[in-house]
């Protein structure tokens, strides 16, 4: 989408080149940004400064210059990120898309969905629930209904298996001190 309302064809041309130039360094960036040899070298730096304290005597300039360095590049990264994450949406959603269109009975009404209000998602997802009830389901909440007591079953199976080890634990416990204090009598 063009960012300038000029009409002409330098305009669009301009505009074109100044996203896909955007597009291309922040997907370098990206990659260059999300590697273990970035997080390290950041690493090195936080510790770099850190050190540097005692030579600054701590000073204001030098706290500023980790304050004013972590903002800059945050600041930056926040627009990267955005980019990053808006063409992921963008590629995923096709795919979704591309896939009911391509299922024989799929409602293909259903490819426009990141464009409805949120009103109108509501209203689809309250559909869906009750078709999933007249088919012995209750569709989402159902699903998230069995999850949770699979994990409380899951929990509760962990606490019993934990109170069964402490419970033995203690039993052994006893029955040594019962054992050594009949050795200790006679």
């Amino acid at each position: 989408m063009p960012l300038s309302n000029n009409n002409s064809l330098g305009g669009f041309l301009t505009d074109a080149i100044m996203e896909e130039t955007f597009r291309v360094l922040a997907e370098r960036i990206s990659n260059i940004v999300g590697t273990s040899w970035s997080f390290m070298i950041a690493i090195g730096l936080v510790l770099l400064w850190a050190i540097t304290g005692p030579l600054f005597g701590f000073s204001d300039t030098w706290q500023l210059v980790i304050n004013t360095g972590t903002t800059i590049i945050t600041f930056l990264m926040v627009f990267l990120i955005q980019n990053t994450q808006n063409r992921e949406a963008v590629s995923v959603q096709l795919k979704l898309d591309e896939l009911l269109c391509a299922m024989q009975g799929a409602r293909t009404e259903m490819v426009n969905l990141d464009t409805l209000s949120d009103a109108d998602l509501a209203r689809l997802k309250k559909e869906f629930e009750r078709l999933g009830k007249e088919n012995g389901s209750d569709s989402l909440m159902s699903m998230d209904a069995e999850m949770t007591s699979r994990r409380r079953v899951h929990r509760s199976d962990k606490k019993a298996s934990s109170a069964v080890s402490a419970e033995s634990t203690t039993e052994v416990k006893v029955s040594r001190a019962t054992s050594s204090s009949d050795r200790k009598e006679p």
